[in-house]
């Protein structure tokens, strides 16, 4: 019988990089900063939500040479039928090098080993990252439903 962890890989190396789906190396507090500050959609975010949602994910991290998180990402899922994409983001000073999108090939990846029969996420201005992973717009929005929930925005 396969561990929920089976699926999973070590780290790899891409250029001068390193991703790894190990969540001990996590930089909780950069993680939290770059939601709370700098994303559109988590500001204000408690560090306590951040740490739960990394402990409830697959989570993969993007570290620089010198061990500093360079980008993130999550993945909620069952690992069977469904999961959903979140939190994705590569710090500014490492952006334009194909930093995100070898991110999203590894949750693809992932997506494809589980053999999921929907993966969703939800973007304000990343779509044509999104499409070159074959991402596309839901084919019914009218199905598509939403419970509004907890909103972090600071006033």
């Amino acid at each position: 019988m396969t561990t929920p962890d089976d699926f999973l890989f070590d780290e790899f190396s891409f250029g001068d990089y390193r991703f790894s789906a190990d969540k001990s190396r996590i930089d909780i507090a950069a993680v939290h900063a770059f939601l709370d500050k700098e994303s559109y959609w988590a500001k204000g975010i408690p560090y306590e939500t951040v740490q739960r949602a990394v402990e409830g994910a697959i989570c993969i991290g993007i570290y620089d040479a010198a061990g500093r998180l360079a980008g993130f990402g999550r993945m909620i899922t069952d690992r069977a039928t469904f999961a959903y994409l979140a939190d994705i983001f590569v710090m500014r000073a490492d952006r334009g090098k194909g930093l995100s999108k070898e991110l999203m090939k590894t949750f693809c990846a992932l997506a494809d080993t589980f053999q999921l029969r929907r993966f969703l996420l939800t973007t304000q201005d990343a779509h044509d990252l999104y499409r070159q992973s074959g991402f596309e717009l839901f084919p019914y929005p009218e199905r598509l439903m939403s419970r509004p929930g907890m909103v972090y925005q600071q006033a």
